[in-house]
């Protein structure tokens, strides 16, 4: 069976955009005699839709697209895979089905069901969905195919830490006589997880003696990123196939029931290269499919504003990242000079606009009301509010996006301003802890100096008050992120964190308040791209309200 692969990068609810690219790659299967083309995880939509499939004009142009697809195949060429919506007829349960159609020779020959619907961390399948009841087989080209989608190979007992599902759909096939499976994907990115992902399907092929062909969607979806990583593993496990990370792919395989591999390479990505090559995806598939073509950084002279502006460069061009020093009286000379380095060294805009004007005339105006009470936050917040809106006049002005630059150790503590340096339409890196930071940072300057390193290696400060440092109000950030990583990526209490750090059991309790009492912030905060099993952002629901301490 000749088996084309189509790994491209769609917009949610873009139905002309989406029937153009399928209709190219069918084309391109076409001329390559494939004898089926795969689509990815709803296909006609993109993934995830959420509330839009509340819609009903939006559940009937996907049917249309079905329509469509399934007369091309009325011209000849080849078998079309493909995920969509389907409406459930029953007068029971919800009112979809995550589904898949097989079209060939103008007819839709089967549809398909997802059986396992996930419903933690990000995803909320059952709200929307139907779960299949039964699950068979399809003939194309000849060959008794077993058809999943995403999650239903996600089954496997030796995955969980419990058994999840009832039901294993893989298991289910490869007894029925499957001689090949696919699986359509749109499985969300976090750091390391392509590894898990591709030794799953491996481990799965090996013990049901099957191939397996894995499609993955590719492309960011606002927080979501999805990074393709899609592959082919023949029935002794060993992966035969692999297409691109983080970018669009095509591949047409030969494959038999007797294919075997040879010695698999596992191209290993240093986890700073994934995480940055994540970011630049998420980061310009954010702005251009939001319609806009350039955006604006407030930038420091820190590190957390290089490294968003390195990223931004990179996704959308240099040119097109226009970066704004914005200094106070507290401002360092070697911070504005570092940040007109970094710019000069990418090709970015530059702009130096003081704020000490319009700080001086907010104090002269506060002071009545201020009276004797000594200067504390509120003025370290005035600046970094002058500065949010210095950026949005900007924006306003110019039609660009502003990006916020917190990282995901300033958002869980709350160290960071509400309108102020939280500002702006994505946090790019706000699921990246500081350390983190700071080791991208490192491999971008692997070849040579990008950012500078006196942004590197000085002392990480907000400069919002006389010779003020980070480590004034937070403990060095390797104690920090470690906390961090345990109460929020691992949900341990403060005793299983002393036990399992070796950390100061004061300090951790101090730190799980600020995370808990920043609650309310990160609610306000920009949309965080997501590279972490547990971000700020929509797969965290925790109350604002609430006393559990």
């Amino acid at each position: 069976m000749r088996i084309a692969l189509a790994q491209n990068n769609v917009t949610i609810g873009d139905f002309l955009g989406i029937e153009a690219t399928w209709r190219a790659a069918w084309e391109r299967a076409r001329s390559a005699n494939a004898d089926v083309l795969l689509l990815p995880e709803l296909a006609t939509t993109g993934y995830p839709p959420r509330d839009l499939l509340a819609r009903p004009d939006f559940i009937e142009r996907n049917l249309a697209l079905v329509d469509t697809m399934t007369r091309w195949t009325a011209e000849g060429g080849p078998t079309i895979l493909a995920g969509c919506i389907l409406p459930n007829e029953a007068p029971g349960g919800n009112d979809f089905f995550n589904a898949a159609v097989v079209l060939r020779d103008g007819e839709a020959l089967a549809r398909i069901h997802k059986s396992l619907l996930p419903s933690y961390d990000v995803f909320d399948e059952d709200r929307y969905f139907e779960p299949a009841t039964s699950r068979a087989l399809v003939e194309i080209a000849g060959v008794p195919v077993g058809i999943t989608i995403c999650e239903d190979i996600w089954s496997s007992p030796e995955h969980w830490n419990r058994i999840r599902y009832p039901v294993d759909p893989c298991a289910e096939l490869a007894a029925q006589g499957a001689q090949v499976l696919f699986n359509l994907s749109a499985s969300p990115f976090v750091l390391g997880k392509p590894r898990v992902r591709h030794a799953l399907i491996s481990e799965t092929a090996r013990t049901h003696a099957v191939p397996i062909v894995y499609l993955n969607q590719v492309g960011a979806h606002d927080e979501l990123i999805f990074d393709g990583h899609s592959i082919v593993a023949a029935a002794d496990g060993t992966i035969i196939h692999r297409l691109a990370p983080f970018e669009e792919d095509f591949r047409v395989v030969e494959l038999t029931p007797d294919t075997r591999g040879g010695t698999d390479s596992d191209p290993a990505m240093p986890e700073e290269e994934e995480a940055f090559r994540a970011l630049v995806l998420g980061t310009r598939d954010y702005v251009r499919k939001s319609g806009f073509e350039r955006v604006l950084i407030g930038l420091s002279g820190g590190i957390d504003s290089a490294l968003t502006a390195v990223i931004a460069a990179h996704a959308i061009g240099p040119e097109n990242v226009h970066c704004i020093a914005m200094p106070t009286r507290y401002s360092s000379d070697h911070s504005i000079d570092d940040a007109r380095s970094l710019a000069q060294n990418l090709g970015m805009p530059f702009s130096r606009i003081s704020i000490d004007e319009a700080f001086q005339s907010m104090l002269d105006q506060m002071a009545p009301l201020f009276g004797d009470a000594p200067p504390d936050i509120t003025e370290e917040n005035i600046q970094a509010r002058l500065r949010g809106m210095t950026l949005m006049a900007l924006s306003n002005k110019s039609g660009a996006l502003v990006l916020a630059t917190s990282n995901k150790s300033e958002l869980a503590v709350g160290y960071c301003t509400l309108y102020g340096d939280m500002c702006g339409a994505l946090a790019v890196i706000g699921d990246v802890q500081k350390t983190l930071a700071y080791r991208i940072s490192r491999w971008i300057n692997r070849d040579g100096e990008v950012i500078p390193s006196g942004t590197i290696q000085k002392p990480p400060s907000a400069e919002l008050r006389p010779d003020q440092e980070d480590a004034d109000s937070l403990p060095p950030y390797e104690a920090l992120d470690a906390i961090i990583g345990a109460y929020v990526e691992r949900h341990l209490a403060p005793d299983a964190i002393a036990e399992d750090t070796g950390l100061n059991p004061a300090l951790i309790r101090e730190m799980v308040t600020l995370i808990d009492r920043a609650e309310f912030k990160r609610r306000q905060s920009a949309p965080v791209l997501k590279i972490t099993p547990k971000a700020f952002g929509v797969g965290r629901r925790i109350p604002i309200v609430a006393r559990h301490r």
